[in-house]
């Protein structure tokens, strides 16, 4: 369901607009009920896709944090959600690392020009690419460093009102308990089996692994910091018009080697043990 409209075509006569605690119980409600009516392994996208009935957007995901340089995504609502997601972590730059970093809400209001766009042009081209206009990004959790973000779009250009932000605010407070909750919910089936939230949590973290794994790799090779190690896997997957996650499990497979450049000492025909091109 979408937020009802403020104004008195949007309320009942007689009746005031809805509090605070009133849509805080709607919203709890209505991702309860969302979560009971599927399969466990079903429940993340499905919340994501509640999202996008509870506010004016066109898309959500999610998205867990390891580290600062390190974020999986946990669910999304459509495809271009989720390339959305991956294009920002590929890039590097975008509302939802800003969020991240600030541990505060980051509102794109209008990415085809004005400040937005400018702030990060790269992404903002991608977006535009993508069919996006507008792109909202809320950390979960108070503080920093943020756990997560709840990462929105619009196909449309324009902000979010008040009332607008304050149900998001709300959607996002009850993802972040959810991921809480999944991430405490563990312990073996009477079988053996372990319990399926769990893996939610878990799914998530591996996706992030292979890309640890080949940025310590890539640190080897390269003889480099982490965030130097990252930045050239993602200026690779960029001039590739590829992922860092596709970059990684090349990298973890052995399928490609990045080399140090020539004039450093090392041997510039060292392409790795199966011949792949260096970078």
């Amino acid at each position: 369901m979408r937020p009802e409209p403020e104004g008195e075509a949007g309320r009942q006569e007689g009746s005031e607009s809805p509090s605070a605690e009133d849509d805080r119980l709607r919203i709890v409600e209505d991702l309860s009920a969302v979560a009971a009516e599927v399969d466990v392994q079903q429940v993340p996208e499905a919340l994501c896709r509640a999202c996008v009935r509870l506010l004016p957007v066109s898309g959500a995901s999610v998205s867990i944090s390891a580290s600062q340089m390190l974020r999986a995504m946990w669910c999304a609502s459509d495809g271009t959600a989720a390339r959305l997601a991956e294009a920002q972590y590929t890039l590097g730059e975008g509302p939802c690392q800003s969020a991240t970093a600030l541990a505060a809400p980051v509102l794109a209001a209008d990415l085809t020009q004005g400040p937005d766009s400018r702030r990060w042009p790269v992404f903002a081209q991608q977006a535009l690419q993508l069919g996006v206009r507008a792109a909202f990004s809320l950390p979960l959790g108070a503080g920093a460093p943020a756990i997560g973000t709840l990462d929105l779009y619009r196909a449309t250009s324009g902000g979010m009102s008040e009332s607008e932000l304050r149900i998001a605010l709300i959607v996002r407070d009850a993802i972040f308990f959810a991921v809480l909750n999944l991430q405490s919910v563990t312990g073996p089936r009477p079988g053996g089996e372990a319990y399926g939230v769990a893996s939610w949590v878990a799914a998530a973290e591996a996706d992030h692994t292979e890309v640890h794994q080949a940025i310590g790799m890539v640190m080897v090779q390269l003889d480099v910091d982490p965030e130097q190690a990252l930045d050239r896997m993602r200026g690779r997957a960029f001039a590739q018009d590829r992922t860092v996650s596709e970059v990684a499990s090349d990298v973890v497979a052995r399928r490609f080697r990045f080399r140090q450049e020539a004039d450093s000492g090392s041997n510039p025909h060292d392409d790795g043990p199966d011949g792949a091109e260096g970078w």
